[in-house]
């Protein structure tokens, strides 16, 4: 937990870094000296010790930089102290603040001898910021939320109860188009989910919020709530963790979220695709030709390249409406992972100016992005003898930048758009970030939209 410091009673952390750690120890009596010697403390990054005091105890945490504290620089004592209230000696916890709330995140769901331990609060002498790490913290546990829970919980279904919910709390318009009835306008969404049970039928997922006068922006975000690969199955260990294959709309939906509770001065409209790419006799087969919604007809090479079809759909339908600015998150291609593995997503920009907006934001916030090329002398691997379009290339080469191209024919040119193909999952455990779902890339386009758009 994260509170305003009024003058609670709270147990005092100590931050030192390696560099000053022998300087701080100098200050400090005998007894401390001896206690920390005994646990072998030195100051390094993410290491903790408790002392004992005349009082009660204090807590002496190791830090990278003690004078310019990161977002994750307090999550292993936030994960390790016991359950009580806390203050810095040193001051506010400014991007700390974050990383302590997420240390705390736990996906219990399914398991029935759970045992929660207590909260760990950090008071904060910065209240400014209190509101906006919490509100950070619950939409990046949305992500994650979403993310872990199993596909058999988490449906086209289950997204639109998550959208509506949302929508509710915010007073704004869900709008939900549905199995046959995406046939004519959006064909491709329809036919990648069309072999799903009945209760995973297909569907859009729109929301709309904010003052129409404002500049209008759109999100979009892929939700394949399972992908089995299609007829062309995936074999049972590409098929795992494919739960996760609807990370792109949990962003969409967590991102939304704090627009709307921050009241950006922005005209929302927030686009899901969401269905399950089962396996059916009425299953889109390779070799089929769909016609999108904008009317470009695609040739299936390969049913498992599936995402970049919804999101085309959707993403005309964004751009419709004469956007300012169009976002789509997706955990799209496995070649994005091969080339920048699981920490850093894909970026990919036809804007400039937005990329390097976007790409500080990262790195301002720790939630860094690379960005990747919309290489236009790879358009001729989209080429079909028999349609306008193929959706999945010969060869692998550059799997991340075609599949890119690809949605880039469904944008208008001239509306700036931003594509990050995110992994969605963090496949080993670090301070503060357990393995699982995540939200990789939130962050920075949310710093980037309030640089853009706050008043």
């Amino acid at each position: 937990m994260l509170e305003a410091d009024r003058g609670q009673a709270a147990i005092a952390i100590h931050l030192v870094d390696s560099a000053g750690f022998d300087d701080w120890l100098t200050t400090q009596p005998t007894n401390v000296r001896t206690i920390l010697a005994a646990q072998r403390f030195t100051g390094s990054a993410d290491s903790l010790a408790l002392v004992p005091s005349d009082e009660s105890w204090f807590a002496v945490a190791g830090v990278a930089n003690a004078a310019s504290l990161s977002t994750w620089c307090l999550a292993k004592a936030s994960e390790s102290l016991p359950e009580d209230s806390y203050r810095l000696v040193s001051g506010p916890p400014g991007p700390a603040a974050l990383g302590w709330l997420l240390a705390q995140y736990k996906f219990d769901r399914y398991k029935r001898d759970a045992n929660p331990t207590g909260a760990r609060t950090l008071l904060s002498s910065d209240p400014a910021r209190v509101e906006a790490a919490v509100r950070e913290a619950e939409a990046v546990s949305l992500v994650r939320d979403l993310v872990n829970t199993p596909a058999a919980d988490m449906g086209p279904s289950e997204l639109e109860a998550e959208a509506g919910r949302i929508a509710k709390n915010h007073g704004a318009v869900l709008t939900v188009t549905k199995g046959h009835d995406l046939e004519i306008g959006y064909p491709m969404i329809h036919a990648v989910g069309m072999a799903a049970a009945k209760n995973n039928a297909p569907r859009l997922i729109e929301t709309e919020w904010g003052n129409p006068a404002h500049p209008r922006i759109a999100l979009v975000g892929k939700g394949v709530t399972f992908d089995s690969g299609g007829l062309d199955i995936k074999p049972s260990s590409g098929m795992r963790q494919m739960k996760k294959d609807m990370g792109g709309a949990a962003h969409a939906l967590a991102l939304a979220q704090l627009i709307m509770q921050f009241r950006l001065p922005v005209r929302l409209h927030l686009l899901i695709p969401a269905v399950e790419n089962a396996i059916s006799g009425n299953a889109f087969r390779p070799g089929d030709i769909l016609t999108s919604r904008k009317g470009l007809t695609v040739e299936i090479a390969n049913t498992d390249a599936e995402g970049r079809l919804v999101l085309a759909d959707a993403l005309t339908k964004a751009a419709e409406n004469d956007p300012t600015l169009i976002i789509d998150f997706a955990t799209l291609t496995g070649a994005a992972r091969v080339a920048l593995g699981p920490d850093l997503p894909a970026t990919f920009a036809n804007d400039d100016s937005l990329a390097e907006a976007v790409l500080q934001a990262g790195v301002a916030q720790d939630d860094p992005l690379w960005r990747l090329p919309l290489h236009a002398g790879y358009e001729d691997m989209l080429k079909s003898d028999i349609a306008d379009l193929n959706n999945a290339p010969d060869g692998g080469f550059a799997g991340a930048v075609t599949a890119a191209l690809f949605l880039q024919k469904f944008v208008a040119p001239t509306t700036p758009w931003l594509h990050l193909d995110t992994f969605a999952w963090r496949p080993s455990s670090k301070p503060g970030r357990p393995r699982g779902g995540e939200a990789l890339g939130l962050r920075a386009v949310w710093a980037m939209l309030q640089g853009r758009f706050a008043r």
